[in-house]
């Protein structure tokens, strides 16, 4: 099982919304805990589900990228009453 570190930080996302108005990540980005500023690509999602957190209604959003040599998982949220994301798991 892979253990993701849990972030819990806004992010910027690029995505795509269908017609029903359901989002779909494309790409986003991040400040590190060096101040770097990091793009991801998102290349595959691998699981969308609603999820009421605090009394906010949110879509969540298991991403995987491929690299070179690894794939790499993220869990990303998106908040639908503010339309904010965050980044939560990495």
């Amino acid at each position: 099982m892979i253990r993701l570190e849990i972030v819990a930080k806004p992010i910027g996302v690029t995505s795509l919304f269908d017609k029903y108005g359901i989002p779909r990540p494309y790409d986003f980005n991040f400040e590190n805990e060096k101040g770097k500023n990091i793009s991801v690509r998102v290349d595959k999602v691998i699981d969308r589900h609603m999820e009421k957190l605090a009394g906010n209604d949110m879509i969540i959003f298991t991403c995987q990228t491929f690299g070179v040599d690894r794939v790499k998982e993220y869990v990303i949220k998106y908040e639908l009453n503010t339309c904010k994301w965050m980044l939560f798991n990495v």
